[in-house]
C-alpha cells in the first residue's frame, strides 16, 4: 500500500510550524523553565490561544461544538510539530485523548452530567478548556498547573473532576516545564464518565491515543535535537576544521538519523490504524511508541556525545528538548512496556 499525507494536511503542518517558531521560541521555553509559580497556580501554556484560533486544540472535537471533526491522522503531524518546538501544555491530553473521549460519551450520561460534558466539549473546542489525564495507573497528572479539568482512571471507574474540586500535590519532574502532580479524589464534585467494562474499554482507547500522541511529539523532539547538533558541529572547530568533518561525528549523526527515519513511518502507520479502526491498532500504537522512544533516546545520546561538555549545561538550549524526550519516553508506557504489549498481541498473553 502506498500512503502519503494530503496537501491540506501538509499545509496545516507547515502553518503550525511557522506559528510555533514565532510563539514558542527557546527564550519563551526558558521563561517557563525559570518560572517560580508553584503547581497550584493556573498559567496558560505558550501559544495555546494561537493554536486554538487556528483550530488545532479543537481539531478532534465534533463540528457541532465548534471543532473540526478530524482524526489522529490529521493530528499526528501537528503533534510532531509541537514536539519540535518542545511546546509546553496538555495538547496531547486535551486534543488527542479527551476530545474524542467526550465526543464518544455525548448523550450517554444522565441529566446534569451530560449537560456538563457538552459544556466541557464546547469549551475544549474553543481552547478555553485545557484537560490533563491520568489513565495508566501511575496517578501522575502532567501539565497540572495549566489544566482546568482532570480525567482520571480510578479502580473500575473513569472520572472527571474540575480544578476547583481537586486537591493536587506537586511532584518532582525531570522536565521543569512539564509539571507533575497527584490528585486526591476524596470528596468534591466528581463526574463518573463510565464504570466497569465500559470504563476499561474507554480508558484503553484513550490510552492508545495518548501513547500515539507522545510518540508523535518524540519524533519532533528528536528531529530538533538532531538539527541543533548538526548546526553545532558545523560551527565548532578543532584542529582548524569543523568537528562535523570528523568521521566519528558523522557516524554518531548517521545513527541518530537512521533511528529517527525508521520510527517516523511506524508512528504514521499507527495513526492510520487508529483512524481506520484496525483490530491491530493497539499493537501498532505500541510499536510506534517504542520506536519513537528509542529513536529520541538515541538522538539525545548522540547529541550529547557530539556537543561534549556544553551539552550537559542548563545554559545551553539542548537540555530542554532532551529532558522532554526523557519524560515522554517514560510517559504513556515506556519502550519495555510497549514491547511487552506487542509480544502479547503476536504470541498471546504470557503465563
Amino acid at each position: 500500500m502506498r500512503f502519503a499525507f494530503t496537501d491540506d494536511q501538509l499545509l496545516f503542518r507547515d502553518a503550525v510550524r511557522d506559528l510555533l517558531a514565532k510563539e514558542c521560541t527557546p527564550t519563551d521555553l526558558r521563561s517557563v523553565w525559570d518560572a517560580t509559580a508553584d503547581a497550584s497556580d493556573h498559567r496558560e501554556a505558550l501559544a495555546w490561544s494561537a493554536l486554538a484560533s487556528m483550530g488545532v486544540i479543537g481539531l478532534t472535537a465534533p463540528e457541532r461544538v465548534g471543532g473540526l471533526g478530524l482524526g489522529m491522522l490529521d493530528l499526528v503531524l501537528l503533534l510532531e510539530e509541537s514536539g519540535r518546538a518542545a511546546l509546553p501544555g496538555a495538547i496531547v491530553e486535551t486534543t488527542a485523548v479527551t476530545a474524542p473521549l467526550f465526543a464518544s460519551l455525548a448523550g450517554a450520561l444522565s441529566g446534569n452530567d451530560d449537560d456538563r460534558l457538552e459544556g466541557w466539549l464546547r469549551s475544549l473546542a474553543s481552547g478555553e478548556l485545557a484537560v490533563t489525564t491520568s489513565l495508566d495507573g501511575a496517578g501522575l497528572l502532567p501539565w497540572s498547573s495549566a489544566a482546568d479539568l482532570f480525567v482520571v482512571a480510578d479502580a473500575d471507574r473513569l472520572l472527571a473532576v474540575e480544578r476547583a474540586q481537586a486537591t493536587l500535590v506537586p511532584q518532582t519532574s525531570v522536565d521543569a516545564a512539564r509539571d507533575l502532580a497527584t490528585i486526591s479524589l476524596s470528596g468534591g464534585d466528581v463526574v463518573v464518565l463510565a464504570e466497569g467494562e465500559d470504563a476499561a474499554a474507554l480508558t484503553a482507547a484513550a490510552f492508545d491515543r495518548g501513547a500515539l500522541g507522545a510518540a508523535a511529539q518524540l519524533l519532533g523532539l528528536a528531529d530538533e535535537m538532531l538539527r541543533l547538533t548538526v548546526d553545532y558541529v558545523k560551527e565548532r572547530r578543532q584542529f582548524g576544521v569543523p568537528i562535523g568533518s570528523f568521521q566519528a561525528i558523522k557516524h554518531h549523526l548517521a545513527d541518530a538519523l537512521l533511528a529517527l527515519e525508521f520510527a517516523r513511518p511506524v508512528v504514521y502507520h499507527a495513526a492510520y490504524a487508529l483512524d481506520g479502526g484496525s483490530p491491530d491498532a493497539s499493537r501498532d500504537v505500541s510499536m510506534a511508541k517504542c520506536y519513537a522512544s528509542d529513536a529520541a533516546a538515541t538522538v539525545a545520546r548522540q547529541a550529547l556525545q557530539c556537543h561534549g561538555a556544553i551539552g550537559y549545561t542548563i545554559e545551553y538550549d539542548l537540555h530542554m528538548w532532551m529532558k522532554r524526550a526523557w519524560a515522554l519516553g517514560a510517559a504513556w508506557g515506556d519502550a519495555s512496556f510497549h514491547r511487552a504489549r506487542v509480544a502479547d498481541a503476536i504470541l498471546g498473553p504470557r503465563p
